[in-house]
């Protein structure tokens, strides 16, 4: 199949590194001097779990001179970039083009799915740390690269979705067809949203919440809290949230932090409103106490986060 990725950040460009390396046909969507780099020297890959490389040539252009149809769409860029997304999948995604979105931001597919009617549009989540270190590197941290994926009605199964996890494993990712992707997709919401808003809140990375204290105690209300929404949503976790959770944080590199602090410590535009303030207003939708969650955006609000 024919794969096109939509931003090339720590998300997309790991997935197209991974499978240009395995001989999938993939283009990545980029900009900018990451774009040129690719272009011109291939994407340097440096990787806790295949050590330093680089996958040359890569295909990447940039939305302007795109020209194929692609039968898979991997979306991975940030909430906040989405409307610039929609017009171009508009106009290079064919009858059965399939779109699989892979961001933070819980609920997007059934978002994107509004706009784009005449495509299949899953839901999607990815479990994965990475970033772009500089233009033309990604640095990729920890063992753990999963995508999970799904429809949220079973009648819109398609054989091409169990050939996506086929191509994904081919190419050393994990890929999950999920049977209840709004569960699933929750259960990531609820590791990456409590990660950004304990990180932002205390202004530390990983490895001050991998110690017991206050930061670590936070992070576990603030999971606690998602799970209380999970069971008002009626898509309850099947697992204990806090200890597989918790068992994930302890596996990251100590300096590991979340993208929307990045973003935030750069000046740039952020997720923070569907990271944090979202939750808040599901708090008040599902009539279920989100304490923490109302500390952490107060506290934003006051801090001029928007």
């Amino acid at each position: 199949m024919k794969y096109l990725v939509i931003g090339a950040g720590g998300t997309g460009g790991s997935i197209g590194a991974y499978m240009t390396q395995a001989g999938k046909d993939v283009t990545l969507i980029a900009r900018g001097e990451h774009l040129r780099r690719m272009q011109e020297r291939g994407l340097r890959m440096e990787t806790t779990a295949k050590g330093t490389y680089t996958v040359h040539p890569i295909k990447a252009v940039d939305m302007e001179h795109y020209e194929e149809q692609p039968d898979i769409i991997f979306v991975c860029v940030k909430g906040y970039s989405l409307e610039d997304v929609i017009p171009f999948i508009s106009r290079i995604a064919g009858l059965e083009t399939i779109v699989i979105p892979i961001l933070n931001l819980y609920g997007t597919g059934g978002r994107m799915q509004e706009k784009l009617p005449d495509v299949l549009v899953t839901d999607g989540c990815i479990y994965i740390a990475g970033e772009v270190k500089e233009p033309g590197t990604i640095l990729l941290r920890g063992d753990i690269f999963r995508i999970v994926f799904g429809v949220r009605d079973p009648e819109q199964l398609r054989p091409e979705l169990f050939a996506v996890v086929q191509d994904l494993k081919e190419s050393g990712i994990e890929g999950i067809l999920s049977d209840n992707i709004r569960r699933d997709a929750l259960q990531k919401f609820a590791y990456v949203s409590p990660m950004a808003a304990c990180g932002l809140y205390y202004h530390v990375s990983a490895g001050e919440v991998q110690k017991t204290g206050d930061p670590r105690d936070t992070f576990v209300r603030l999971m606690q809290e998602v799970d209380a929404l999970a069971m008002a949503m009626e898509v309850p976790f099947l697992v204990d949230i806090v200890a597989t959770n918790l068992r994930i944080l302890d596996t990251l590199n100590p300096e590991a932090s979340t993208s929307m602090q990045r973003d935030i410590y750069a000046g740039k535009n952020s997720e923070i409103d569907g990271l944090i303030y979202e939750v808040v207003r599901m708090g008040q939708k599902y009539g279920v106490p989100v304490p923490t969650y109302e500390r952490i955006a107060k506290k934003a609000r006051e801090d001029g986060l928007r």
